[in-house]
């Protein structure tokens, strides 16, 4: 009786051990890895008071929509290759009344680095040549649209103003809150006026920590951009046939566009999809370089004359402006599923 009852004992505690095998194997079972979908989609759209690029109105101080499409392809969680496409309504001297983006590029990230590297085609379709004459200053000839067709303010605009950019950006992650910027833009030939054109700047970003609103879902951020834009010297469809009295001129085979600094500061809320962004925005341009630089075709002649506008036309589509914007930004992968 004795020797049965050691065995069922040994049985058992053999049946414990056995168990307690299974148990942990379970516990410490490795989880299957998670897929890895590398293709995703960006799209958006939006609304604006004012849409201004560089300091610059685009609209005529009007509002203007928008909206884009971005898919991308993640080759790693730190490599992501994208194309897209974006549109936004404008209103420019030479009627042209849509813009139409298309960029593509690389983004690798290297830690709190993350880097943007593409370039950005900018396509100004339906516009109309305005010249008023049948030869430009220099005296190369013009076709019959542009000697058809003059604006009021003696500003000319060529029918086709596209162009193309290389840019290359980078934004450091300080903190969950805080982020810096550097951004630098290449065009051999800008806005089409034969100049060339190099944007720089820098930028700061604050987001506000998830709990500042409580748990309404409610998101905060406040960041600043300052810029300055270089220009070249256009060709001859630009240039000035006359000089303005004090200042040096005329410049029959192009102007030298005038550099100048631009700035914005905003804050902006979010929640979900929606973001609502109210932004300060200015530069140093004075009027008539303004005018020179953009065309305007509401330019008052206020004697705004600089040598590179002896015209005297005066734009305040270079000054500041407050702008609001509401828009909705969604990621497939994020959104869609």
């Amino acid at each position: 009786m004795k020797k049965l009852v050691l065995l069922a004992t040994a049985l058992a505690m053999t049946a414990s051990s056995a168990y307690a095998a299974d148990m942990a194997a379970k516990a410490y079972k490795a989880p299957p890895p998670v897929a890895f979908d590398p293709w995703d989609i960006a799209f958006g759209a939006g609304i604006m008071s004012d849409y201004v690029f560089r300091g610059v109105t685009q609209s005529n101080h009007k509002p203007s929509v928008t909206a884009y499409f971005e898919p991308r392809y993640n080759v790693t969680k730190d490599l992501q290759l994208y194309v897209g496409s974006s549109y936004e309504s404008i209103s420019f001297a030479n009627r042209a009344a849509a813009e139409v983006d298309i960029y593509g590029g690389i983004r690798p990230t290297f830690g709190a680095f993350a880097f943007d590297f593409g370039v950005w085609g900018y396509l100004y379709p339906g516009g109309t040549c305005y010249y008023g004459a049948a030869a430009d200053t220099a005296g190369n000839p013009l076709s019959s649209e542009c000697a058809t067709n003059a604006l009021l303010n003696g500003n000319v605009m060529k029918k086709d103003v596209s162009f193309f950019e290389a840019y290359g950006k980078v934004n450091y992650t300080i903190n969950d809150n805080w982020s810096v910027g550097l951004n630098e833009y290449y065009s051999p030939n800008f806005l089409n006026t034969g100049a060339w054109g190099n944007y720089s700047s820098i930028t700061a970003k604050y987001t506000a920590p998830s709990t500042t609103f409580g748990s309404s879902g409610i998101g905060m951020y406040v960041s600043g951009e300052f810029g300055r834009q270089w220009l070249g010297t256009s060709d001859s469809f630009y240039g000035t046939g006359i000089a303005a009295a004090g200042f040096a001129g005329p410049f029959p085979n192009g102007i030298n566009y005038a550099d100048y600094n631009t700035w914005n500061i905003g804050i902006g809320f979010t929640y979900k999809v929606f973001t609502l962004d109210l932004r300060y925005s200015d530069s140093d341009l004075s009027k008539g370089d303004c005018n020179a630089f953009t065309s305007d075709f509401r330019a008052p002649l206020n004697g705004s004359f600089t040598s590179i506008n002896p015209s005297g036309a005066g734009s305040n589509w270079c000054g500041s402006t407050f702008i609001a914007k509401l828009s909705a930004d969604l990621t497939a992968m994020t959104n869609l599923k």
